[in-house]
């Protein structure tokens, strides 16, 4: 490879935020994300009202992403683009405009998988920034995933353990709205849970793989448990919101630390990642750090805004690809149920 910098534009709408970042080697230069308001009103995300949203979004979203970075369109070496997992009509709307972007500048394409990249946000060049070493153990829990992998290189990666049904990020949401709080409750579970106790309640932790994990029993319990108090006293939840809120999270970050020690034990690697947007939840950065003193692990944190769904992640993947002259076929079509393990 020569020295000249190569400038990758990538595009990430998996599923409702519209994303686009350049990054120039491994350095970000600009990382744009247009959210949707509109799916609060209804609890979740409407795919149907989301494609709608990326196909008001993507073209603006793109523009302010050239403009930050300070570079011209025909800087660009090639266009990285989420081709999968996640709401197939919000995927459609990313992949069209990048296989229409990149022919028109007559660039490479590279497609990229969501759930790689999520993995490969650890990369990016930043200030004080640690790179895991390869083999390392990836936590990786968001609204739509809950998985631990075993990262053998930049896209070796080989699932430990999976939800068997709901992910984390899900199992947060839906209590929250047991809870009768707003979406997206998981961020305001962690919010109230900071003041609470976190002992106050004990909710069972379901029995499934080693490295499995499910969220689906828990959640019902939940239910079950605020049904049966506020039948006694009707304003339970008010009452107790922040100890409700501690006493909950407590189970769910237990569960996913009980399961990484699991795969420690199994692999023994100690150099572990987290990954995806639940890894911005305050007790689970807490309890990973706190995992280096207690039993010798070494451990690597996003920043913030590369957990959630966003480009820049993308845009960091792309680049490996890009180095490994691993294009796109134009006529590559988006995969809505694409595997983190996936190669085609």
């Amino acid at each position: 490879m020569s020295n000249k910098p190569v400038y990758i534009l990538a595009i990430e709408s998996s599923c409702d935020d519209t994303s686009a970042a350049v990054i120039c080697n491994d350095r970000i230069l600009s990382n744009t994300v247009a959210n949707q308001e509109i799916h609060a009103e209804y609890g979740g995300v409407v795919p149907e009202l989301a494609s709608r949203a990326h196909q008001q979004n993507i073209v603006p979203v793109v523009q302010q992403a050239i403009q930050k970075a300070n570079i011209d369109k025909k800087d660009l070496n090639a266009i990285a683009f989420t081709r999968g997992p996640g709401l197939m009509g919000s995927l459609l709307v990313g992949t069209s405009f990048a296989k229409s972007l990149a022919q028109s500048l007559n660039i490479p394409l590279l497609d990229i998988n969501h759930m790689q990249g999520h993995v490969l946000a650890h990369f990016i060049e930043e200030e004080n920034s640690k790179k895991p070493p390869f083999p390392f153990i990836c936590l990786t829990i968001s609204g739509g995933h809950t998985q631990i992998v075993k990262v053998e290189n930049y896209f070796e990666m080989k699932v430990l353990g999976e939800t068997i049904d709901d992910a984390v990020g899900e199992a947060y949401d839906k209590s929250a709205k047991i809870l009768d709080l707003p979406y997206p409750g998981g961020p305001l579970i962690d919010k109230y849970a900071q003041t609470g106790n976190p002992k106050a309640y004990k909710f069972t932790k379901p029995r499934v793989g080693a490295m499995d994990f499910s969220f689906s029993g828990l959640k019902t319990a939940f239910l079950y448990f605020i049904q049966k108090e506020e039948k006694t006293n009707p304003n339970f939840i008010k009452e107790n919101l922040h100890d409700i809120c501690a006493s909950l999270q407590h189970t769910i970050v237990t569960i996913l630390m009980d399961k990484l020690k699991n795969a420690v034990k199994e692999t023994g690697i100690k150099h572990i990642a987290i990954a995806g947007g639940v890894s911005a939840n305050s007790e689970v950065r807490k309890r990973i750090q706190e995992a280096e003193n207690k039993y010798g692990w070494t451990t690597y944190i996003p920043k913030f805004e590369y957990t959630t769904d966003n480009a820049g992640m993308i845009a960091i993947a792309g680049y490996y690809k890009y180095l490994d002259n691993n294009f796109s076929q134009v006529a590559i079509t988006a995969n809505a149920r694409l595997k983190v393990n996936d190669t085609n």
